[in-house]
């Protein structure tokens, strides 16, 4: 049975379909040696088919793992800068896992990983409402705006949904949020006067940080992954 080409390497766990189409664009993937610059080609499990000169094949059963990243490491495979990504953190053997979703350059906490990479596109859409939970130290302790950010608030033309948002002692609060905008609970907890200091991530779904150490990684149980997939 033939498919096209963004959705057989979408379904081998390398990039989502959206990201498979970029890396054809950008001219990186051949088949059978020829190639391949548009998303509209269609292949087979007989084809050979291969990116950067390695291939790639059927999508082994769906994995999900815990990382606990470091502050000061940037969520990408590669930074321009120079920076320290997620990757230099991790033994070779998981350096071909795809992240779900992105923690900025200074917050730490749970990252979820995967080999599927249109699990990773699915988990991170904001229709998915998927709840992730954080630990914020903020600067000042005066609460009394953050009813705002309770109902929903609009910053800087951006409407942000409602956030549960806990007073855990001075300085510091619990904050859940279902849709994960780009640095969302710092840009909020901003507009309502409480700049963000530190940032944490503890949960992502049903999957709970604990007391996994600082750059370790851990595979998730099966039971686990199938409660998320439910989910969505």
């Amino acid at each position: 049975m033939s498919v096209r080409i963004a959705k057989f390497i979408a379904d081998s766990g390398y990039a989502s379909r959206r990201g498979a189409e970029e890396i054809i664009l950008a001219g990186r993937v051949r088949v059978n040696g020829e190639k391949i610059v548009t998303p509209v080609f269609f292949v087979n499990d007989d084809d050979n088919v291969e990116i950067d000169g390695v291939k790639i094949g059927a999508r082994k059963n769906t994995e999900l793992f815990a990382f606990h990243k470091p502050l000061n490491t940037m969520t990408t495979l590669h930074d321009p800068n120079g920076r320290k990504t997620i990757y230099d953190c991790m033994p070779e053997e998981y350096k071909n896992l795809k992240y779900v979703g992105r923690l900025d350059y200074k917050t730490t906490g749970l990252l979820l990983m995967t080999n599927d990479g249109e699990l990773a596109r699915k988990l991170t859409l904001p229709s998915s409402q998927i709840p992730r939970t954080y630990i914020a130290t903020v600067n000042g302790n005066d609460f009394s705006k953050l009813s705002a950010a309770r109902a929903g608030i609009t910053v800087d033309g951006i409407k942000y949904a409602p956030m549960i948002i806990e007073e855990q002692g001075d300085n510091v609060l619990r904050v859940t949020i279902h849709e994960g905008k780009k640095n969302e609970v710092r840009i909020v907890l901003r507009a309502c006067g409480c700049p963000v200091r530190k940032l944490h991530r503890v949960s992502f779904g049903n999957v709970l940080l604990g007391k996994l150490p600082v750059g370790k990684i851990q595979k998730i149980p099966q039971k686990t992954i199938d409660e998320m997939l439910k989910t969505l």
